[in-house]
């Protein structure tokens, strides 16, 4: 049985929907999306990421498609729809279709919606047991990484380098600093148990489960530092560790091929997926 998808106001099976060629999310990648993670039927920090599409999709200037109540319902329709209690979901606002490729386009455009679902064991992911290997690369991205767009061609590209290389994924790196993961936030665990990520700037993108487990690790005793770190101090750091919607908190073991720490997933790292986890699922919607 196929999936039910939402395009434009209808839900229809997923070979049925279909999208103009003209679209510019499709033509100039000129669209936004978000992945809410769906755990025991509910969603996780739903507020947090629908803020944050209201946030990217005013910063280049395409029309919400919805209100609030709507965009929530829709979210909880379509996981009841495709019978998803464990996995993510995925939506996408484009400018919409001009009727023509132009780079110029009409302001005020009437924008293209569409949602999806992708069943994923989230919770028992064997990564978040055992952790991952990443590689180092240089950060090309646009200026703006702080809008989520779906100018993803850099970091899938990266994805695939990492790959090549043997390991799972990349830490981009700029001016010697690491950047984010090439679609997480990145953390190292100094050898004084401070856990550190970058601060927030347009080099980033604001991560909700950055943000919640930010919070999560400072109400429970964490020392949090938000500042810039270089390869080098990752690679002696104590621990490394990413967070994404829907990876959680997850360790990485290994930079470049060097060990973090004895090469396990740190005691600080697990400890903080557990906790995320725990007050996540107590407070999803």
């Amino acid at each position: 049985m196929s999936r039910i998808v939402y395009l434009n106001g209808e839900w229809l099976a997923e070979e049925e929907a279909k999208v103009s060629i003209f679209d510019r999310g499709y033509v100039f990648a000129d669209a936004i999306y978000e992945v809410t993670c769906v755990l025991d039927g509910k969603l996780l920090d739903y507020d947090g990421h629908a803020a944050r599409l209201k946030r990217s999709t005013k910063a280049i200037g395409i029309a919400m498609p919805t209100d609030d109540d709507t965009l929530l319902a829709l979210h909880r329709e379509i996981a009841a729809r495709n019978d998803m209690t464990e996995g993510l979901i995925y939506l996408q606002v484009s400018r919409g279709n001009p009727g023509d490729r132009d780079f110029m386009f009409e302001n005020n455009m009437t924008p293209t919606f569409s949602m999806f679902t992708q069943k994923k064991n989230v919770l028992g992911a064997a990564t978040g047991k055992n952790g991952i290997t990443v590689v180092t690369v240089e950060d090309l991205r646009w200026g703006r990484c702080d809008i989520k767009t779906v100018q993803l061609l850099y970091p899938s590209l990266a994805k695939m380098e990492a790959h090549e290389k043997g390991a799972d994924d990349a830490w981009m790196v700029k001016d010697g600093f690491i950047t984010e993961q090439t679609s997480a936030t990145a953390y190292i665990v100094t050898q004084e148990s401070v856990v550190v990520t970058r601060p927030l700037s347009r080099e980033i993108l604001p991560g909700i489960t950055r943000a919640t487990a930010l919070e999560i690790a400072a109400r429970n005793g964490f020392k949090v530092e938000e500042r810039a770190f270089t390869v080098e101090e990752a690679k002696t750091a104590k621990e490394a560790f990413f967070t994404s919607a829907s990876n959680f908190v997850t360790p990485v073991t290994a930079i470049d091929g060097h060990k973090i720490g004895d090469g396990k997933p740190g005691e600080i790292s697990l400890k903080l997926r557990n906790l995320y986890i725990a007050d996540r699922r107590a407070n999803a919607i």
